[in-house]
């Protein structure tokens, strides 16, 4: 067996490989390829292959089309200012944080305002710069016999003695035969830099309003008192396009019957003591009504509280006490535009012997008011608190 088979090798050692043909030789190939994954993936590289052939030989189809490269950079969207209903409806989170420098207010506006006394007002994004004022403390709240208990707090009450809190609260003031100018800055309580801008940086004869829905609102009211403001609350009034157009959820609606105001109203002065009357927020919707402003009136002058509106309701009476605004000084939120107001509310108390201006704390409205007040008694003016232009009904 052994011998057989090397004389086999022996004799096709020397001779040429047998030749294959093509088909034996791609047979296993063949074989392969009629797998079904192997056939799917080498139809798809047989396509990919002939379209960069295409590509490569005859170049781009879509070459003589139009075409355009442009650079997407999103611009960085600038913050709107805050409108007086954003600012009062909503709970205040840093809505004039982002207007500040080094801790403090900044204001609105582009241009500079130079004062008589030399001082400007910038609406740049600068800071609050008029000084900071000593305090002038008034007495704490609340004062024994004006409260009593309320279903959602104390409710300010005329005492036994006949003392009410329109004049307990108010802060004192003997004229000195000027005429006389005061200003309510309303709005506050929300926003803890504006809030503390006003009460520091305002004269003591400038009356105070605060958001009811604000949080810590007895704090900021007793804070304020400690540097000498008279203070007021702030009660939300249905305006037109009520409800898209929303001021809260006590706001006082002009259909809605005497109970109901009055329950709102029971939240709304509970809320804290300390204030000597209170002034509309909106509510030329709620004006309207003879019989929402009737039950409204009727609770203040049961109460000895104050009404001083923001001179949209002049011609309706009641309360303990009664004043309007001549003038809203921020409705243009420039120095400019307040200066110019502030300067007509000036001429209006030469004019006539006062007048009431009122206006939003706006970081550009108390920079602007703390400049103007400072230089009142040089110009021949006295600078009054707001309840000393409240009269009472028939006097």
């Amino acid at each position: 067996m052994f011998a057989k088979r090397q004389s086999v090798l022996a004799a096709t050692a020397g001779a040429p490989p047998a030749r294959r043909s093509v088909a034996e030789t791609l047979a296993p190939v063949l074989r392969v390829l009629k797998r079904p994954p192997v056939a799917v993936a080498g139809a798809g590289v047989l396509l990919l292959g002939a379209a960069a052939l295409f590509v490569t030989v005859l170049g781009d189809p879509r070459a003589g089309a139009p075409s355009a490269r442009v650079a997407l950079n999103r611009p960085a969207a600038e913050a709107p200012v805050p409108t007086g209903l954003e600012a009062f409806s909503l709970d205040g989170s840093g809505l004039y944080q982002d207007l500040t420098a080094d801790g403090e207010p900044g204001l609105l506006g582009e241009a500079v305002i130079t004062l008589p006394d030399g001082a400007t007002v910038s609406g740049s994004g600068a800071p609050v710069t008029a000084p900071r004022i000593a305090a002038q403390p008034l007495p704490a709240a609340p004062i024994a016999g004006l409260s009593q208990p309320g279903p959602e707090g104390p409710l300010p009450r005329i005492a036994p003695d006949g003392r009410v809190p329109a004049q307990a609260y108010a802060r004192p003031f003997v004229s000195n035969g000027n005429p006389k100018v005061a200003l309510i800055v309303g709005g506050l309580g929300l926003n803890a830099v504006t809030t503390r801008a006003a009460i520091e940086r305002l004269p003591a004869e400038v009356t105070l309003s605060f958001v009811p829905y604000a949080e810590g609102l007895q704090g900021w009211i007793d804070l304020a008192r400690a540097q000498g403001h008279e203070v007021m609350l702030e009660m939300p009034m249905e305006p037109t396009g009520y409800p898209a157009n929303d001021p809260g959820p006590y706001t006082l609606l002009a259909n809605a019957e005497a109970a109901d105001i009055q329950a709102k109203m029971n939240w709304l002065l509970g809320r804290a003591t300390g204030y000597f009357g209170v002034t509309n927020y909106l509510g030329d919707r709620f004006a309207t009504s003879d019989a929402g402003m009737t039950a409204f009136m009727t609770v203040l002058r049961q109460r000895g509280v104050a009404f001083l509106d923001d001179g949209s309701m002049s011609r309706r009476p009641g309360a303990w006490s009664r004043a309007s605004a001549n003038r809203i000084i921020d409705e243009q939120q420039s120095p400019t535009a307040i200066m110019g107001q502030l300067n007509a509310l000036e001429a209006l108390a030469k004019a006539r012997g006062s007048a009431l201006g009122t206006g939003f704390s706006y970081p550009v409205t108390v920079e602007a008011a703390a400049r103007w007040t400072a230089g009142l008694k040089d110009r021949g003016l006295q600078l009054a608190p707001a309840s000393a232009l409240a009269n009472r009904p028939g006097r």
